[in-house]
C-alpha cells in the first residue's frame, strides 16, 4: 500500500491547497501529509514511549498533570466548537501520562499524546507554571507542527518526486522517525523556532481560556532559563528564541492572554 499525497498540480497550487490555518494565532503553514497516518504512528509510538519507561500513576504529581491537561484540553474543544472547527480536533484520542525521568522536558506528540516529565516539576511549581509547559505542548499538536515538519522533510528530501506520484510506506515511516526520533529518543523531537514562537502564543492563550493565570509564564521562562545555566541546555529549550525575545513577545501576547483569562473567571 502507498500512502497517496496531493499530486501533478504544481507547486505553487499545492503549497495553496495544503496550506493550514491556525485559527489561534493565524499563522499559515504549509502541510502536506495525511493526518490519519500521523495519527496512527503516533499513537504507535506514543505505547512504545511508555512501555520503556516508568510511568507514574496514583500519585498527587500524576493527577496534577491530568487536570491540568484536561482543563487544557477541554478549553480547545470549546473554542474549536466556537468558531466551528470541532471536526479539527474529531480523531485526537487524548492521554496525559507523568514519566519518571530527571530531565527538564516535556512533549505532546499529534493527537493529544502528552508525557511530562517528572524533572520539570520543580520549574514548573505549581499548577499556572505546569499549565505554560502543557498548554505549550499541547499547542504544538493543535497547529499541526509534525504535519509541518514532516511535510518540510518531505519537500526536503524528495522534492518535486512528490508532485506526481506517491511517497511508499517504507519512504513515509522513514520521514516519521526523522522528524519524531521515537523510544528513547523521543524527548529530542526538534521544532523549528517559528513554531516554538507560535507554540508559546498559543500555549498561553490555551491555559488562560482553562483559567490559569497567563502571568506565570514569564516567571516560568526565566526559572527554565536559570536552570540550564552552567549546564547544557535542556532540550525543551534548544530550538526556542532566545530569552530576550521570547520575553518580549509574551508581553506583547498578555494583554490578549489575559482577556481570556478573565473570561474563564480569572481575577485579573
Amino acid at each position: 500500500m502507498k500512502v497517496t499525497h496531493l499530486l501533478g498540480i504544481g507547486a505553487i497550487a499545492l503549497s495553496a491547497l495544503a496550506c493550514t490555518t491556525n485559527p489561534i494565532t493565524g499563522r499559515s503553514s504549509l502541510q502536506l501529509a495525511n493526518n490519519s497516518e500521523i495519527l496512527t504512528m503516533s499513537a504507535q509510538e506514543y505505547r512504545t514511549t511508555l512501555s520503556k519507561g516508568k510511568v507514574i500513576t496514583g500519585t498527587a504529581d500524576a493527577k496534577r498533570v491530568a487536570n491540568v491537561g484536561s482543563r487544557i484540553k477541554n478549553a480547545a474543544e470549546r473554542y474549536y466548537q466556537s468558531i466551528g472547527r470541532s471536526a479539527d480536533l474529531a480523531n485526537y484520542s487524548w492521554e496525559f501520562n507523568l514519566l519518571q525521568s530527571n530531565e527538564l522536558n516535556a512533549w505532546c506528540m499529534p493527537g493529544g499524546k502528552v508525557a511530562v516529565y517528572t524533572g520539570i516539576l520543580p520549574i514548573t511549581k505549581d499548577d499556572n507554571g505546569l499549565a505554560v509547559v502543557m498548554g505549550h505542548e499541547v499547542s504544538h499538536a493543535l497547529a499541526g507542527h509534525g504535519n509541518e515538519r514532516i511535510s518540510q522533510a518531505m519537500v526536503a528530501q524528495y522534492g518535486g518526486a512528490i508532485l506526481g506520484g506517491t511517497i511508499s510506506n517504507a519512504q513515509w515511516a522513514s520521514i516519521f522517525q526523522k522528524v519524531y526520533p521515537i523510544g528513547s529518543q523521543v524527548a529530542l523531537l526538534k521544532y523549528g523556532r517559528n513554531q516554538e514562537s507560535e507554540a508559546d502564543e498559543m500555549g498561553l492563550y490555551l491555559m488562560s481560556m482553562a483559567g490559569y493565570d497567563p502571568r506565570a509564564a514569564i516567571p516560568f521562562w526565566n526559572r527554565m532559563e536559570a536552570a540550564s545555566t552552567g549546564s547544557r541546555q535542556p532540550e525543551f529549550l534548544s530550538t526556542h528564541p532566545n530569552p530576550e525575545t521570547r520575553i518580549s513577545d509574551i508581553n506583547k501576547d498578555l494583554p490578549k492572554a489575559l482577556e481570556y483569562y478573565k473570561a474563564a473567571g480569572g481575577k485579573i
